[in-house]
């Protein structure tokens, strides 16, 4: 196959860089804001909401991101006889599950941070607010940036599991193209695609630790 082949070969698999970059952006998104309910809720002094969020996480962390995707997708129909748009199914699924993973790095960075910090800020006249937002984020931002860069790094290559209720993202575009021209270039070529995505998510996580690097972590 030679250079003008794959060239185009890239084009056709970008017209799904679109659908993918839609369901990384949106799950992270949601899934960020709902990863730290979760996290608060499962730090909760009520012991049947720490419960119930004990066990939504290690239903998500004990079971396949694919079975998920297929259960969102297919348990309304078969018991509520409820169908809806694919694309909204697999951001719920992926809402859901990065929630899960979230939660529990939120819920190590909020913990890591002493307690003899916030007490010192409130004996200095700063309010609850005050010492979350100037003392303890960003702390919580330096001590979770390295745990987060994985998980992040891992949803931009989980999205290629759209494709298992028919959304049609880069890896479903490789795969149709594979099976027409019998070659494994066109999933050499998605894997490019995914490798770049990956870099620049990469980089970008280092600025932000490199930015954050005067707060001295002890």
């Amino acid at each position: 196959m030679d250079m003008s082949n794959i060239l185009n070969l890239t084009k056709i698999l970008l017209e799904g860089l679109g659908t993918t970059l839609s369901i990384f952006i949106l799950t992270l998104i949601i899934g960020i804001p709902a990863g730290i309910i979760v996290a608060i809720a499962k730090n909760s002094k009520c012991k049947m909401i720490t419960w119930i969020t004990k066990i939504y996480i290690l239903i998500i962390r004990g079971t396949p991101m694919m079975l998920q995707i297929i259960f969102v997708y297919f348990a309304p129909y078969y018991l509520f006889h409820i169908s809806y748009n694919r694309f909204v199914a697999v951001i719920i699924a992926f809402v859901i599950n990065y929630a899960a993973y979230f939660a529990e790095i939120f819920r190590s960075g909020m913990l890591s941070v002493p307690k003899g910090q916030k007490e010192a800020a409130f004996t200095l006249g700063m309010t609850k607010t005050q010492t979350f937002f100037r003392i303890s984020l960003p702390q919580i931002i330096k001590r979770i940036l390295p745990a987060l860069s994985n998980e992040v790094i891992s949803l931009i290559k989980t999205t290629s599991l759209a494709q298992i209720i028919g959304v049609t993202e880069i890896f479903a575009l490789a795969q149709k193209q594979a099976s027409f021209q019998f070659s494994i270039v066109p999933l050499c070529v998605a894997g490019v695609i995914y490798l770049v995505l990956c870099a620049v998510i990469t980089i970008a996580f280092h600025k932000a630790e490199k930015k954050l690097d005067y707060y001295t972590i002890t």
